[in-house]
């Protein structure tokens, strides 16, 4: 699905590419852009990656630039996770929803998309200690299994979810 795209990312980058990228977006957000807890410029991007992934089953090179211009090195990494499948969103009854990625160590981490967190020490450490990033891979891989419509579906009941939730508050404590 998105392995080519992926090697694609990690060629040299073409500055004029990012530049016309970067020159297409608009400097003026819209309202309801800023209520998103992404920068405008990079919900706009992924909103342009699955604009793109509906119409061609493919991620254009100069979309896969401005993911890693916005996104640093996580970008890749990210890409590799969506080609591995390996983001489930989890749904209970009531309608409530998280993400479980399976990173690359073999470890699952639980992401939320509504607030914008993941459990994994580089979103604890990079993204909230040092603001190094606006995220870490396994959150930007969920946005891109979003946007790819490549997420598996997994429905569990209320007590599952809670022992899902309360797991990661004990792999903390």
């Amino acid at each position: 699905m998105c392995g080519s795209a992926s090697r694609g990312a990690k060629g040299a980058c073409r500055y004029g590419d990012v530049a016309s990228w970067r020159c297409g977006y608009s400097q003026e957000a819209r309202a309801d852009e800023m209520d998103s807890t992404l920068p405008a410029v990079a919900e706009e991007l992924l909103k342009e990656i699955k604009k793109a992934f509906k119409e061609t089953s493919h991620v254009p090179d100069d979309l896969l630039l401005g993911l890693k211009f916005i996104f640093g090195p996580c970008a890749v990494p990210a890409l590799d996770l969506v080609d591995q499948r390996s983001v489930t969103r989890v749904t209970s009854p009531s309608g409530r929803t998280a993400y479980q990625v399976l990173g690359s160590s073999g470890k699952l981490y639980t992401c939320y998309s509504s607030c914008h967190f993941c459990t994994c020490p580089a979103f604890g450490f990079s993204v909230l200690q040092k603001s190094e990033s606006l995220l870490c891979k396994h959150i930007l891989a969920v946005y891109l299994s979003q946007a790819m419509g490549a997420c598996q579906e997994l429905t569990v009941s209320e007590e599952q979810l809670i022992n899902i939730l309360l797991a990661d508050e004990e792999d903390e404590g």
